[in-house]
């Protein structure tokens, strides 16, 4: 048995769009996903004690969940990073908040591979530190924090369709489930 954990961004649930998606990635893979939903309110996101309180939310999930499971977080989720590093998952981050240093630290900690996906046209994506922190970067010119591209809408559910096949991808490359 292998387990995929969905990790919601502040105000984007864990069956929304791209996680929605990437969640479906895994469990076409074998996995069982599961989705959590943040269970109170949570503290100012622009504050390291947001790390804290990430880990206080999925420590008793992951602590559940047997074997090496696939970690999927969403810009607040990324908060997670550093539980992956603790029990050396694989993780998806998608918009992970690259401008705060403890998100930054977390990730340039971690034992187990990772992608990154991320638009140029959100603040908190840095296109710079993504491609230090990992090889597995997918980005989006444009694109904001929900990776919504300028223009057509077209065009943004075209960039949810490359996240599917780059998150296919990147799976097949750290071969998970392995």
């Amino acid at each position: 048995m292998v387990d995929a954990l969905v990790m919601p961004g502040g105000g984007y649930g864990p069956t929304t769009g791209m996680l929605l998606y990437t969640g479906d990635v895994a469990e076409r893979r074998g996995a069982t996903v599961h989705r959590h939903e943040w269970t109170e309110g949570f503290p100012d996101h622009r504050e390291p004690v947001i790390e804290t309180w990430v880990h206080r939310q999925i420590t008793p999930v992951l602590d559940r969940l047997p074997g090496t499971p696939l970690l999927i977080g969403k810009s607040l989720g990324t908060n997670g990073a550093a539980l992956a590093n603790e029990r050396a998952l694989p993780a998806i981050w998608l918009t992970p908040l690259l401008i705060f240093p403890w998100v930054v630290r977390a990730l340039e900690g971690a034992t187990a591979p990772f992608l990154l996906v991320g638009g140029t046209g959100d603040p908190t994506w840095d296109p710079g530190v993504a491609r230090r922190l990992t090889p597995h970067v997918l980005e989006f010119d444009g694109a904001d924090h929900g990776l919504y591209l300028p223009g057509p809408l077209a065009a943004s559910i075209d960039a949810l369709k490359d996240l599917v096949v780059e998150a296919d991808r990147f799976l097949e490359e750290v071969a998970w489930p392995g």
